[in-house]
């Protein structure tokens, strides 16, 4: 396979053979993943930290027991639109090897303003219909930017994707400038909330995202879970206004 499309997306060798082996082990373990990649044990926790850092894995913990994962490979074309036609080509490859073992692992967790950003395109890719947030704080504008959060709103539109959004009220202009966009309602709530949190429910997963300087994200892939933070939701819902 040529993966010259991943060194040019600035991956080194170590860190595209600990990528390809996470595809092909689906979950798994740091031993695991040495024995596959054939590196030695530094140079795969290297690699483990510096692809976090990218938002090219994520990690959950069983226990006191690490693992690690790829991201869908298709969340590559993300990370740099100049070379996305080359890595168009790539990816049915790359998908060839993704395991079918991921239903293993049900949270994951993103690091850093990259993997929230790769986060939040995973939940809009894997959104069947409805999009529910609460909780949005102005520091999710800061770090994130607003020419993410207006591509964000534009993919989410042109799939006919719903949105219903419970904002911070320090966030209430940005409601009102959303509320005139198509499939879109925004209210804010008149209760205090933790202003660096947020909540984002999408089909079966839920995204919780902690807006810290080095902002933390944690996916949580559960239909209960997900059907009890939606019913948050709608008892939320009911009790606040437009802006």
């Amino acid at each position: 396979m040529d993966t010259s499309a991943l060194q040019e997306l600035g991956l080194t060798e170590s860190e595209i053979s600990v990528f390809l082996a996470l595809l092909k082990l689906g979950p798994a373990r740091a031993g695991e993943v040495i024995d596959s990649s054939s590196l030695q044990n530094p140079v795969v926790h290297r690699a483990f930290h510096s692809l976090i850092e990218k938002g090219i894995i994520t990690y959950s913990i069983e226990g006191r027991i690490k693992y690690y994962q790829a991201i869908d490979p298709s969340l590559l074309l993300n990370l740099q639109d100049a070379r996305k036609q080359r890595l168009e080509s790539l990816v049915p490859e790359l998908k060839k090897l993704h395991s079918i073992k991921r239903n293993r692992t049900k949270a994951t967790i993103h690091l850093g303003q990259r993997g929230v950003r790769e986060l939040l395109n995973f939940l809009l890719d894997n959104c069947p219909n409805e999009f529910l947030a609460y909780g949005a704080p102005h520091k999710s504008l800061e770090l994130l930017g607003d020419f993410f959060w207006k591509a964000f709103h534009k993919k989410r539109i042109s799939r006919k994707i719903t949105a219903r959004m419970i904002f911070h009220t320090s966030l209430a202009k940005r409601a009102q400038e959303l509320n005139r966009l198509p499939r879109t309602e925004v209210r804010v709530t008149s209760k205090d909330f933790e202003e660096l949190v947020e909540t984002m429910i999408a089909g079966d997963k839920v995204a919780i995202v902690v807006y810290l300087e080095n902002p933390i994200g944690v996916l949580i892939e559960e239909p209960l879970a997900a059907k009890s933070y939606r019913e948050f939701f709608r008892l939320l819902w009911n009790s606040c206004k437009k802006p």
